[in-house]
């Protein structure tokens, strides 16, 4: 936390909002690059950010309304964390949806330059999750293995594999974890540096994002499975984030197969 005259500022805070900074950079940057109007880009952003916040948030209280039932007022303090990102996605997808429509623009292109600073906000901003300590996998003694302090993590993520192998030191007690935050922030920084190369080779407009929700769907729903803080579809129990990453993989394969082996009218100009 910083404190600034009485004001507390959660560094999970800064974090999203450097990667919303530098985002938006990269997609005005692209923009450019590409022949586009990056006035367009800041535009979206402002619209889309606002958004994605709100849809974020829906997002998880809606899978965790346990926790905010009896609290409703905590449901608008998002300081200390509770953003899910595919509620952020899908609130994005929407807005630029709209705004294209209203603005005359392409829809699929869009997507393809915007998705490119949506990845980097999120190699940037799940580093947020690293302060706020949350976000963190099952126990594990891998070289990758994080030890956060016992008390300083919520009950409900902590497991009895966690507990039987506490650490401790200084009087301090330890958990020993898989830094899933870590996995999908240099999972996503890989994503990204294939989908720069890739982006002049592109075969029709919307093949970037598309392939954004494939190969980051693939990582999701491997790091998922190591989360102990996963979002569950109620009755049946399983990982909303698990499902809705095989729901966008095989649609982006299905989509990807049909534009480039069925359907005729796909040029696309790109301009490096």
């Amino acid at each position: 936390m910083i404190d600034i005259k009485g004001f507390t500022i959660a560094y999970y805070g800064i974090v999203i909002v450097i990667g919303m900074l530098a985002g938006i950079t990269l997609a005005c940057y692209m923009a450019k690059k590409t022949g586009q109007n990056p006035d367009n880009y800041y535009d979206l952003s402002i619209y889309a950010i606002i958004c994605s916040i709100i849809g974020a948030r829906l997002y998880y209280v809606i899978f965790r309304w346990d926790i905010y039932k009896d609290d409703l007022l905590s449901i608008f303090n998002i300081r200390n964390g509770g953003l899910a990102i595919y509620g952020g996605v899908i609130a994005a997808i929407i807005t630029t949806f709209v705004y294209t429509k209203v603005k005359k623009l392409s829809f699929p292109l869009m997507c393809d330059t915007a998705g490119l600073g949506l990845i980097l906000g999120q190699v940037i901003g799940r580093w947020g999750n690293f302060f706020n300590r949350e976000a963190f996998g099952e126990y594990t003694d891998s070289i990758f293995a994080m030890q956060l302090p016992l008390d300083a993590v919520r009950s409900s993520d902590v497991t009895k594999k966690m507990l039987a192998h506490t650490v401790t030191n200084e009087g301090e007690v330890y958990i020993q974890v898989h830094p899933t935050f870590l996995y999908e922030s240099l999972w996503n920084l890989c994503l990204l540096i294939l989908l720069l190369l890739f982006f002049k080779h592109k075969k029709f407009d919307g093949q970037i994002f598309l392939l954004y929700l494939l190969g980051y769907g693939i990582g999701r729903f491997w790091i998922e499975s190591l989360r102990t803080d996963q979002l569950l579809i109620p009755y049946v129990k399983y990982p909303v984030s698990m499902f809705i990453a095989a729901l966008l993989v095989v649609a982006s394969i299905a989509i990807n197969v049909y534009m480039i082996y069925f359907k005729k009218d796909k040029t696309v100009e790109v301009e490096s």
